[in-house]
C-alpha cells in the first residue's frame, strides 16, 4: 500500500462473532500443556502493590519469565522510534482474572512484560501476540471457573431450542408470513407505454403530436422534391444535308 501510515488507512477489520470465538478458544487451548494451565487462588486479586505482585510471581515460580522480558528491553530500529514506540521488549506471562474491578490490575501493570486481561474480554493480541500461539497464561480461580459459562463445555452446550422457544424471544419475533407476495417486475417507461402513462399522462398526447409532426415533415419533403423533379421537354434534332 502506498503511504501506509495515513489516518484514513483501514486499520481495523470486522470479523464474524463465531470466527472470533473460535480463534479465542484455539489460543486458549494452545496455551495448555501437560502441567498447564496454571491456576492460582483468588487471594491474588487483593494484591495492591507492585512489590507484593513480584512476591506472588516468585512464589508460583513465574518471575523468571518476567525478568527475561525485562532484560530484553531495547530500542526499536528505524523510524518506529519516532512514532511514540521507542522501546520494545518480549512478552512475559499473562494474568487472567474474573472479578470486575480487581485491585491486582494496578499492582501488575508496572512489571515489564506482564499483562492483565479479564476473562470476559480476552484479547487475541494478548493471547497470541504476533500470531504466535502458546503464551504462558496464569489463571485465577474465579476466571478459570467461568470458562463453562462463557464458552460452554464438552457435555453441556448452549440449548438453542430452549432459547428460541423462550417467551422472551417469541414476544419480539415476527409472525410467519403465509401469504407470499411476488416481487413486481420493473419495466422501463422508455420502452413500455403503459408504464410511461402512469408516470406522465401527457406522454400519449406528446407521442401523437410527434407522429403528426413527422408525417407533416415527410409530406413537405416529398412536395419539395416533386417540385424540383420537373419532366425534361423533348428536344428534336434536325439533320441538314448540303449538296454541292
Amino acid at each position: 500500500m502506498f503511504t501506509p501510515t495515513r489516518i484514513w488507512r483501514r486499520w481495523h477489520r470486522k470479523i464474524n462473532v463465531n470466527q472470533k470465538r473460535y480463534a479465542v478458544v484455539s489460543t486458549i487451548a494452545a496455551s495448555t500443556v501437560s502441567k498447564l494451565p496454571l491456576v492460582v487462588s483468588d487471594s491474588a486479586e487483593g494484591v495492591e502493590k507492585t512489590h507484593a505482585a513480584i512476591k506472588v510471581l516468585k512464589q508460583i515460580g513465574s518471575y523468571s519469565d518476567a525478568e527475561k522480558a525485562k532484560d530484553s528491553v531495547g530500542i526499536r530500529p528505524r523510524k518506529g522510534k519516532m512514532r511514540n514506540r521507542r522501546y520494545i521488549n518480549r512478552k512475559g506471562p499473562l494474568i487472567v482474572y474474573g472479578t470486575e474491578g480487581a485491585k491486582l490490575v494496578k499492582a501488575f501493570r508496572n512489571i515489564p512484560g506482564v499483562e492483565i486481561a479479564n476473562v470476559e474480554r480476552l484479547n487475541l493480541l494478548k493471547l497470541a501476540p504476533g500470531g504466535h500461539l502458546g503464551r504462558f497464561v496464569i489463571w485465577l480461580k474465579s476466571a478459570f471457573e467461568k470458562w463453562d459459562s462463557i464458552y460452554g463445555s464438552v457435555d453441556k452446550n448452549a440449548n438453542l431450542a430452549r432459547i428460541i422457544n423462550s417467551d422472551e424471544v417469541q414476544l419480539v419475533v415476527n409472525l410467519i408470513k403465509k401469504e407470499v407476495k411476488k416481487a413486481t417486475l420493473k419495466k422501463n417507461p422508455l420502452k413500455n407505454l403503459n408504464t410511461m402513462l402512469r408516470l406522465n399522462p401527457f406522454a400519449k398526447t406528446a407521442k401523437r403530436m410527434d407522429v403528426l409532426a413527422e408525417e407533416q415533415r415527410k409530406k413537405a419533403k416529398k412536395e419539395k422534391l416533386d417540385s424540383k423533379r420537373q419532366p425534361i421537354s423533348k428536344v428534336y434534332f434536325i439533320q441538314f444535308r448540303f449538296t454541292i
